[in-house]
């Protein structure tokens, strides 16, 4: 009788376990500075396209999601350390970035692009290479590895905000800042009399981004894997197209360049 009450109670035991297991909220990183994508509301609560994206991910999995809104240089060791179960911050997957985490396939696909002063002559990345030109990037990010790569005639002039870099570009300071697509057209839109947007990829290939997720973690890897498809055949990606990036998919699409999703 004694030998069945525990087996009972390790039974239990596991029970609770399994459980609480399932019932763990997923722990989301974004550094929330990056809108449509990453940002909060006037009252602080996070939103955007991968705050939606997030959350149909749990809606999915069936788990709670908590947003953790991390400093961009912080997301991977936070990924790393356990502090987050993975990232949906509109990460490039990067060969360098692959050799300390894993990532799921691609969500979407980007380019980088370029916000120039209507003054800087700039009409193309060439244009952008040369001595005496200055070059705003925000640290850490695509925009950075390729300005250091293949911009080594200019003047790199680097933040740790995006919006610091911006503004070289709408005081005339830099001549141009490399970022995604869509963020070079958002800052265009808010700043049509003094800046430029050149809009056409230079790359040999598009980036791609991709969910974050700690190496050796493969059942959730498997999992954010199967979300994705099934978030671009449900229609999901079209939803989040139409809330939140409607006029620039129309600019996108009267250019004849590929939109992110």
């Amino acid at each position: 009788m004694f030998k069945y009450l525990i087996n009972v109670l390790i039974g239990l035991s596991l029970f609770t376990t399994l459980v609480n297991s399932a019932e763990k909220p997923l722990i989301v990183g974004m550094e929330l500075q990056y809108p449509p994508f990453e940002m909060s509301d006037k009252d602080g609560t996070p939103s955007g396209v991968s705050v939606d994206l997030a959350k149909a991910l749990g809606k999915y999995l069936g788990r709670e999601v908590t947003i953790e809104n991390i400093a961009w240089d912080g997301l991977i060791p936070s990924l790393k350390t356990g502090k987050i179960d993975l990232i949906i911050s509109s990460m490039t997957i990067t060969d360098e970035r692959q050799k300390t985490i894993d990532f799921s396939i691609p969500y979407a696909q980007s380019n980088l692009a370029i916000l120039t002063n209507k003054t800087s002559g700039v009409k193309s990345i060439e244009d952008l290479n040369q001595k005496g030109k200055k070059i705003a990037v925000k640290k850490g990010t695509t925009g950075h590895l390729y300005a250091n790569q293949y911009l080594k005639n200019a003047e790199l002039l680097v933040f740790d905000k995006e919006n610091a870099a911006v503004l070289e570009v709408i005081q005339g300071k830099a001549d141009g800042f490399l970022y995604d697509q869509l963020t070079i057209y958002k800052n265009w839109a808010n700043h049509k009399e003094t800046t430029v947007a050149l809009l056409k990829p230079f790359q040999e290939k598009p980036e791609y981004w991709g969910a974050a997720i700690k190496k050796g973690n493969d059942t959730l890897k498997e999992q954010v894997n199967a979300f994705i498809k099934h978030a671009k055949s449900d229609g999901t990606f079209d939803a989040l197209s139409k809330k939140y990036l409607t006029e620039a998919r129309a600019t996108f699409d009267a250019l004849g360049i590929p939109f992110f999703f």
